[in-house]
């Protein structure tokens, strides 16, 4: 288990919490009001900041019952917090539903898992090897 220093960066900031027993995610919670009419898209400020131990990020997630419900998402999901970072989370929301959305203050709108990240040693080489796929992609299974 790892330990996530988090500050409230505006006095009325809700700290993300895990919901319920078992849940991969923390929510998190707008600090401010929005609305986002059909195709919109805006930063939402969360009033927190976060320090996430090296070698981990935070990645933001929508939440399923405002994507199904309102048409709420995500636009760069998952976004990534990474560890060096210590400014305000913010999510870039968007409405992808075909009505306004209103977001309120202490509204949950997103969720933030912690994985574990490895670092790569990149090496530029001649060729690559060799697999059955090759550089079959985009639609090359027939879907």
């Amino acid at each position: 288990m790892i330990k996530i220093a988090i500050q409230k960066l505006r006095p009325h900031a809700v700290v993300p919490a895990y919901a319920h027993p078992g849940d991969a995610g923390v929510d998190l919670f707008a600090a401010e009001d929005l609305t986002l009419k059909p195709g919109e898209r805006a930063l939402a400020p969360t009033g927190i900041a976060v320090a996430i131990p090296d070698s981990y990020e935070g990645q933001v997630r929508p939440k399923s019952g405002l994507a199904l419900k309102q048409g709420l998402s995500i636009v760069n999901t998952p976004g990534t917090v990474d560890s060096g970072y210590r400014g305000e989370v913010g999510v870039i929301l968007i409405n992808l539903g075909g009505e306004t959305v209103e977001v309120r203050r202490g509204q949950k709108i997103a969720q933030m898992v912690f994985t574990k990240v490895e670092r790569a040693t990149l090496e530029v080489v001649e060729k690559l090897d060799e697999t059955s796929r090759g550089a079959g992609g985009f639609g090359s299974t027939g879907v």
